[in-house]
C-alpha cells in the first residue's frame, strides 16, 4: 500500500524556497574565504597582478616570430604605457617547425600546421633567481596555394596567429603566478 505525501500548500511553497535560500547563501558566500579568488576580481588582486606584470622585463627574442611574441607580451602587460623599473627578467627561447598535412602522391601539401614552442623562465632580478619556467605552445593550420605570395602569406597569417596564442598563455601564466606571489 502506497503512502500519500503531504502536500505542501502554494502559500507554503515560497516560505520554503526562501528558508533554502537562506540556509544555502551563507555557504556559498564563504568561497572567497576559503582560498578560491577570481584574479581580476572585485577585492583588488586585479589591480596587484596588473601592476606585478608591468614589473616584468621581456628580453629580446631573436627572430620575427620572436619579436612579435615579444611585442605581444609588453603590450598585454603594460597596455602600451611606459615600463616601470622591472623586478622580473622573462627570457623566451623559441622553437618553430612545420608539419605537412593532406599531403598528395606526387609529395605536394595541400595544408600545413605551423608549430610554435616558447620554453621560458621568469627570473627574480633581486637576486638571479628563476621563480618560474615552463613552456607555451602555439599551433596554427595554413592553407598551400600554387601562388607563392598567397603561401608566403598564409605563413606569415600562421606564425602570427600562433605567435599572439603563446603570448596570451605566458600572460595568464604569469598573472597567476605573480597573483600568488607575495
Amino acid at each position: 500500500m502506497r503512502s500519500k505525501r503531504p502536500r505542501l500548500s502554494i502559500t507554503a511553497r515560497p516560505a520554503c524556497a526562501a528558508a533554502a535560500i537562506a540556509v544555502v547563501l551563507p555557504l556559498l558566500s564563504g568561497c572567497g574565504a576559503t582560498g578560491f579568488q577570481p584574479l581580476y576580481g572585485a577585492s583588488g588582486i586585479g589591480a596587484q597582478a596588473d601592476q606585478k606584470l608591468a614589473q616584468v622585463e621581456v628580453v629580446p627574442i631573436p627572430g620575427r616570430v620572436g619579436q612579435v611574441v615579444r611585442n605581444e607580451l609588453i603590450f598585454d602587460t603594460t597596455g602600451g604605457g611606459t615600463q616601470v623599473p622591472p623586478a622580473y627578467k622573462l627570457d623566451i627561447a623559441v622553437r618553430e617547425t612545420v608539419t605537412s598535412t593532406l599531403v598528395r602522391i606526387d609529395g605536394h601539401a595541400g595544408s600545413q600546421i605551423y608549430n610554435l614552442d616558447a620554453a621560458f623562465k621568469l627570473i627574480r632580478i633581486a637576486d638571479n633567481q628563476v621563480v618560474l619556467q615552463g613552456t607555451s605552445y602555439g599551433r596554427a593550420g595554413f592553407e598551400r596555394y600554387s601562388s607563392i605570395f598567397s603561401n608566403v602569406r598564409a605563413r606569415e597569417d600562421a606564425e602570427n596567429r600562433a605567435a599572439r596564442t603563446v603570448a596570451e598563455d605566458l600572460k595568464s601564466r604569469l598573472s597567476a603566478f605573480l597573483a600568488g606571489a607575495a
